[in-house]
This record gives structure tokens, sequence and C-alpha cells, in this order.
């Protein structure tokens, strides 16, 4: 692999600059996971999980289609990004399933992938996430208006990083900010867009009851954007699920408080 020229080294990573998927990854081990990040993220997003979780499975954290290098997909559809999630699953492990990680917008790509194609998840997790677009009757156009609002007023999703990633950490996750931007510097304006106009037809209430995998639905009691709510929908609506809240830390979970996600994540997979 080191010989491709579309892989290169930082630091102690790998980053695969493939078609049509892109991705980070850390670790040699035989058993992968596979991170899915959020709507203002990228495959940097996960750096306080590659290394410490490395040590016991090759971890995967990709660049959702639109996103850093992946290319875009052709329908704004739930569907499509957990075929994009799917393919790249059977790339970086042709044969055993994996775990599967996800964080808000890449939980519910998650979902949606472990519905789809249940032979290739061996576990899930649910990062700050939601079953439904809207349980709090927020109104999905004026949500795209916002956000589309911000966008325009600054430019690019890198100029609007620091207020957009401001707004969700809790009281004391100010300085992961700094690296959350770094992260949303690398999403270009299109894949964001889509992304956006996607999240508003998002539920999985439905299909949630056939996921059987054994699932850890974890979220930060200071979580304004998914509450503590939001998590425990998705757990009552699902056979094989728990529920884990992390005291104090806000969306920006693996981040603002990444020694108790790991802790929990290595739990879960062990378990």
């Amino acid at each position: 692999m080191l010989a491709s020229p579309y892989v290169s080294v930082v630091a102690n990573f790998l980053d695969v600059d493939e078609q049509p998927t892109g991705w980070r990854e850390s670790g040699t081990s035989l058993d992968v996971s596979v991170f899915l990040h959020g709507l203002g993220g990228s495959r940097i997003s996960w750096g306080p999980q590659l290394a410490p979780l490395s040590a016991e499975r090759r971890i995967v954290a990709w660049d959702a289609p639109g996103y850093g290098v992946s290319a875009p997909i052709t329908e704004l559809t739930f569907a499509q990004y957990a075929d994009r999630a799917a393919a790249l699953i059977r790339a970086v492990s042709p044969e055993a399933p994996v775990e599967l990680v996800g964080l808000s917008f890449g939980g519910m790509i998650a979902q949606y992938t472990a519905a789809r194609f249940p032979e290739r998840v061996r576990s899930l997790t649910l990062m700050c996430t939601s079953p439904a677009f809207g349980l709090d009757g927020t109104d999905p156009q004026q949500w795209r208006d916002a956000r589309l609002s911000g966008l325009e007023h600054f430019g690019s999703p890198g100029a609007a990083a620091p207020a957009i990633l401001g707004s969700l950490v809790g009281p004391d996750g100010a300085h992961v900010v700094p690296e959350a931007v770094q992260a949303m510097e690398r999403i270009p304006m299109q894949g964001l867009l889509d992304a956006i106009a996607t999240i508003t037809t998002h539920d999985t209430r439905a299909i949630l009851p056939t996921i059987d995998v054994p699932t850890l639905v974890l979220v930060g009691s200071a979580d304004d954007e998914t509450p503590v709510a939001y998590a425990q929908a998705i757990v009552d609506l699902m056979p094989n699920a728990r529920l884990q809240v992390i005291d104090g830390a806000g969306h920006l979970l693996n981040l603002e408080a990444p020694d108790a996600v790991n802790e929990a994540v290595l739990a879960h997979w062990r378990r």
C-alpha cells in the first residue's frame, strides 16, 4: 500500500486518497472499525480515537461523499451515503464485518448502513445523533435556510467553522474548537450543501427495530443539538441497544471527552 501514489503518511496515520472515497487509518489489526464523521467534520475529526483505539483495531475514518477528497454522491439520499459506506467497508475489510461508529450526521448514515447491509456490520456505536430530523418540532426549511444564510454570510465552510462549532460544545469544550475547525476547513462547499439537504430527510424510526446488532448510543449531557432525549429515543426503538451519557460534554463529544469515549467504545467492542 505504501508504494501507491494515493497513500501518504501523516504522523502515525495513513491517508488514502482513493476514489470514490478517501480515508485516514491507523493500526494493523485484522479486525476493522470504520468511523463516520459529523456534518462539520472530515476524516481528521477522529484524531483522539485513531491512535488509542488502533492498539486493538485497524481504525478507518472516511471523508464522507463530497467531503475532503471523496467524490460526491449523485442523488441526495441516505441510501446513497449508506451504499458508499458499505463500499468502503468492503474495500477495507473484504471478508469480515466491521464495527461501525458514527457521530451526528455520520451516526445517521451508520443507521441506514446497518439496516441495508446487516452482514457487513458487527456492532454499532452511535454518538450524538437522532432517529429522525425534527423531533423537537424544527421546521426543515427553516433549518436549511438558517444554515445556508450563515454559509452565504461567511463565504465558505472554513470561514464559518469557528462560529458554528463554537456553538456546539459543552461548557468546558471551547479548547477543542480549533481542532474541529481544521476538520471543517477540508469541506468543499457543495459537499456540505448536499449533506445539509439530505439531513432534513432523515427518519429511521421504522427501520431501527430491525437492526439487532449490539449498539452503544453515546451522548453528552450538555449536547443541545442532539440531546439525551434523542439518544433515548434511539435506544427505545432498537432491540439490542444501550445508552451511556457522558457528563458535561456537548455535541463534539469525541473531542470534548476523548478518554471517556474511548473507554466506552473499547468496552462495547470487547463486550
